[in-house]
């Protein structure tokens, strides 16, 4: 259904407030490197810090920008399960295509309130749910059981692992069937990932090399491991760079100095060191994203 690589967004800032024209020039330029889908206001995109307003109209402005042209996978997450409701029936009204969902975090709940938490997000819209997946930090792990549980759901299509762990992939084609979306939420090890089962990544580093990171999917889609691992070997420094400090924050960083948008974001996140600048200045000139 999702294959490819589809970009965790940033949601761009000026003077505090939501930048728009920036999110929709942010959408064009996807589109036009090549991006396989956009997805909104997951955790790259802030939302522990965005309103419930600000999420939404994030959510509506990159469905309206991409006008059918890529897939859009909403972020719909969150540690209260009427809270998740709400966003994930907006994002069905808007014309999202598909919702991200993550494990909730803080709370712990068990395997089965995992399982009660996304059968309602489910029951609730009429709208495909990937799950999230990322124990390091909602501090929970959806065990492979409980993931082919949610699989026999018929709106329960795919995960973003996170986990780390490659051979989980192979554990969950074989539980929820080889059809079930796999989409990696680590960039550094998407190629191990399709290599055992996945299908695309949903990546950070796409937000400031978006063609590169889709000739890189592209590639494994066609069975082109060498040019892959081609790929693979010139992405990874950035990769690391863009990891140094929260993903999120370097990725502002090089888009402000590819003119796409300021680097702003918002406590308790701060600004990049001067250090990790200069890491993310230097992967990117080697690469050609900058001159």
């Amino acid at each position: 259904m999702f294959k490819g690589s589809f970009v965790a967004m940033v949601t761009p800032f000026k003077d505090g407030t939501l930048d728009l024209d920036a999110l929709k020039h942010l959408v064009e330029w996807h589109v036009e490197q090549g991006t396989h889908g956009l997805v909104p206001v997951g955790t790259t995109g802030e939302t522990p810090t965005l309103s419930h307003d600000e999420h939404e109209l994030a959510v509506a402005t990159v469905v309206e920008a991409s006008a059918g042209r890529l897939p859009v996978i909403a972020g719909c997450g969150s540690n209260n399960t009427a809270e998740g409701i709400g966003l994930i029936q907006h994002a069905a009204a808007a014309g999202a295509d598909a919702a991200l969902v993550v494990t909730p975090y803080y709370n712990k709940p068990t395997q089965e309130g995992l399982y009660q938490h996304f059968k309602a997000m489910h029951d609730a819209a009429d709208l495909p749910i990937i799950i999230y997946n990322i124990p390091g930090r909602s501090v929970v792990d959806m065990r492979v059981d409980t993931m082919a549980r949610l699989a026999e759901l018929p709106r329960i299509v795919g995960v973003k692992d996170s986990t780390g762990d490659i051979v989980r992939v192979s554990e969950q084609r074989a539980a929820c069937g080889t059809d079930f979306c796999q989409l990696s939420g680590e960039d550094a090890s998407a190629l191990g990932f399709n290599v055992h089962g996945g299908v695309g990544a949903i990546s950070v580093t796409a937000n400031v090399a978006p063609k590169l990171c889709a000739e890189f999917q592209n590639a494994m889609l066609a069975g082109e491991w060498a040019r892959a691992l081609e790929l693979q070997d010139d992405l990874l420094p950035l990769h690391k760079a863009v990891f140094t400090e929260p993903g999120l924050v370097a990725a502002k960083y090089g888009l402000s100095l590819l003119g796409k948008c300021r680097a702003d974001v918002r406590l308790p996140l701060v600004g990049l060191s001067e250090g990790t600048k200069l890491l993310m200045k230097t992967q990117m000139e080697r690469l050609g994203l900058i001159g």
